[in-house]
């Protein structure tokens, strides 16, 4: 697997990482234990050296699992979030910075995480909201310089709220943060207009997450797609959503001549052409998803060509936002 470097950190991570949201066994149903440790594992044991997880994916069960196979395999890097004290997602705007991320929450949450893991030291330790009026607030950077001088953690990024790229710029441009992670896809090309160029001037790493738009651009989902009771992609797929998604699915593959089952090569493919680009995070439950997505961190993005008339497939919404049913 061919690795790119993780902006200013230094860290060469692997083009595909380990997202390890859906291994929480909260908000994503039909996860299990066993096999979700079979998937990190076959994940490592084929060159992947990226794992991104979070406190808040299962109440620190994503952190659990994930710390089993890093401690059996300690060159692999591992990424986790903070979240918002008053667990509020995304960061509304106006709120005070010593609402969501005062000093103390910061650092009990970083020392749970680090309990969780079993490790000592969380190679990148990310907020997992952020309002760019934060910048010049509270006391959340105190925390996080302490963090790093007691070699807790060993570098500082956020992950940027849903579908607000620009919501980031200014804390790029401070130098305070070292990684950004971004959703960033064939629809939402927004990170495009200015985030993806600022990363690149101040050397922050890029990392990706939602570059299948949710399974989206998986081509698996249809009209007729069900999700069990309780999973949250009931209400991201909501109303007449489903269906509407064919239509654009349709128009790429007419348009690159690509068939259904293309799709998921072509967008995460899509992503990793841009230069910015770290690592994309991707979802994968099953030993089967990781043995497919890994292949194609070979360093080959898509032809030029291809990368062109996707730009023409951008798609602005925000389907986090419960749909009419």
């Amino acid at each position: 697997m061919i690795k790119r470097t993780l902006g200013r950190t230094g860290l060469q991570v692997t083009e595909i990482g380990y997202g390890a949201w859906g291994i929480g066994q909260s908000m994503w149903i039909g996860a299990e234990d066993d096999e979700s440790l079979k998937a990190l594992r076959r994940f490592v044991e084929l060159g992947g050296n990226f794992i991104d997880t979070a406190l808040g994916y299962g109440n620190g069960h994503s952190e659990e699992l994930v710390g089993q196979v890093i401690r059996e395999f300690p060159h692999v890097l591992v990424a986790t979030k903070i979240p918002p004290k008053n667990m509020i997602w995304p960061a509304p705007r106006g709120i005070p910075a010593s609402d969501a991320f005062p000093a103390e929450h910061v650092i009990q949450c970083t020392e749970q995480s680090l309990k969780n893991l079993g490790l000592p030291h969380i190679d990148v330790q990310q907020f997992h909201v952020w309002d760019d009026s934060w910048t010049d607030q509270g006391d959340w950077k105190d925390a996080i310089d302490q963090l790093k001088k007691d070699g807790k953690i060993r570098h500082f990024g956020i992950s940027i709220n849903d579908h607000q790229p620009e919501n980031a710029i200014r804390l790029i441009e401070s130098g305070a943060v070292d990684s950004v992670q971004v959703i960033y896809n064939v629809f939402d090309q927004g990170p495009q207009d200015r985030l993806l160029d600022a990363c690149l001037e101040h050397n922050v790493g890029v990392i990706v997450r939602v570059a299948l738009d949710e399974g989206g651009l998986t081509g698996k989902i249809t009209p007729e797609t069900q999700f069990p009771e309780g999973d949250w992609r009931h209400r991201y797929f909501g109303g007449n959503r489903k269906a509407e998604l064919q239509e654009h699915l349709q128009a790429i593959e007419k348009d690159l001549g690509i068939n259904t089952d293309q799709l998921p090569e072509t967008a995460l493919r899509f992503v990793l052409s841009h230069k910015a680009v770290s690592t994309v995070i991707v979802g994968m439950r099953s030993v089967r998803n990781v043995e497919r997505n890994v292949a194609l961190a070979d360093g080959n993005g898509l032809p030029a060509e291809q990368v062109q008339k996707l730009y023409n497939h951008r798609w602005d919404r925000n389907w986090y936002q419960a749909a009419e049913e």
